[in-house]
């Protein structure tokens, strides 16, 4: 990836969807004859075993004959054995801690699961970002944002796409002209139209996402600056003029949200506020107006979430 864009033939690294194939045996298994069923069941209560186990191995671990295996690999729409454990393997790679119930857990005297955890997590995400966020390119990019003449933010995902659309409510009260974004088409057209004087702040939990790393490459060609809040060492952060990056684990525990929305929530946050301060007496007039509109609108007190 250059500064230059994306220089792929069109449709080019757009492979076909890995086949879930787990959902196909779950969703096939009331059309599957008792034998064949047979096989559902043993792959299913040990998939690691089966990717490696030959045929014999797994017809003798459900009690059918080799045939069965072949015909039940046919019935959940593959061609075969070699292509059924392909496609089983790839379900792994991409589930793992998905396929084995954990310990159950005990609520907590207030029947909240998780309670400490979630907790301890958000509270570590925090402690990582004053930690590890250099408060220099915090600087940087709170003088980007004052002083651009639009701003773009990108964010694709669940988590992310959220995270670009609190940009904007974050930016916006301190008269900051914004916009979030979270089509990967749109994105690109909005990255067509920047300028030298645009901005473009990108969210992306991983670094590598595609589309939002093509995005990017696009405005910066078109000479907007950017500005990443990412994990270090991603694509994306290589590419972008300011970074603002903080490694964050994630707790093992599938069940449990993601602990890195509170780091980049802490991040915006941050960069929000130095904007504002740059911004000086605009920023104060539009937060008047805002309040002031707020207030009338609804009865209130003066110190309320502004607009929330």
């Amino acid at each position: 990836m250059t500064d230059e864009g994306d220089e792929r033939a069109p449709g080019a690294g757009y492979g076909k969807p890995i086949p879930d194939i787990l959902s196909q045996i779950k969703d096939s298994y009331s059309e599957l004859r008792p034998a064949e069923r047979r096989v559902a069941d043993a792959v299913l209560a040990d998939v690691a075993f089966c990717v490696d186990a030959s045929n014999a191995e797994i017809a003798r671990r459900a009690d059918v004959s080799e045939p069965t295996v072949t015909r039940f690999c046919r019935a959940i729409g593959c061609e075969g054995v070699r292509d059924f454990k392909l496609k089983l393997a790839q379900s792994v790679v991409v589930g793992r801690m998905y396929l084995t119930a954990g310990q159950p857990v005990v609520p907590t005297e207030d029947a909240s699961p998780l309670w400490n955890t979630v907790f301890a997590e958000a509270r570590s995400a925090l402690n990582a970002v004053e930690r590890q966020l250099d408060a220099a390119e915090v600087v940087k990019a709170a003088d980007l944002v004052a002083s651009a003449h639009q701003v773009a933010v990108f964010g694709l995902g669940g988590s992310s796409a959220a995270l670009a659309q609190e940009t904007q409510y974050r930016l916006f009260r301190y008269g900051v002209v914004v916009s979030a974004y979270s089509d990967p088409y749109v994105m690109r057209m909005t990255a067509s139209t920047l300028k030298p004087n645009d901005l473009v702040i990108a969210i992306s939990a991983t670094g590598r996402t595609r589309e939002v790393i093509e995005a990017v490459a696009l405005a910066k060609h078109y000479r907007a600056k950017t500005i990443c809040v990412t994990a270090p060492d991603s694509d994306l952060a290589r590419i972008c003029d300011v970074c603002l990056t903080v490694d964050i684990p994630e707790f093992p525990d599938t069940m449990k949200p993601t602990a890195s929305r509170f780091a980049f929530l802490a991040i915006i946050d941050l960069v929000s506020v130095a904007a504002g301060y740059r911004l000086g007496a605009t920023a104060l007039e539009t937060l008047r107006r805002i309040k002031y509109n707020v207030l009338t609108h609804r009865k209130g007190k003066e110190l309320e979430p502004l607009g929330d």
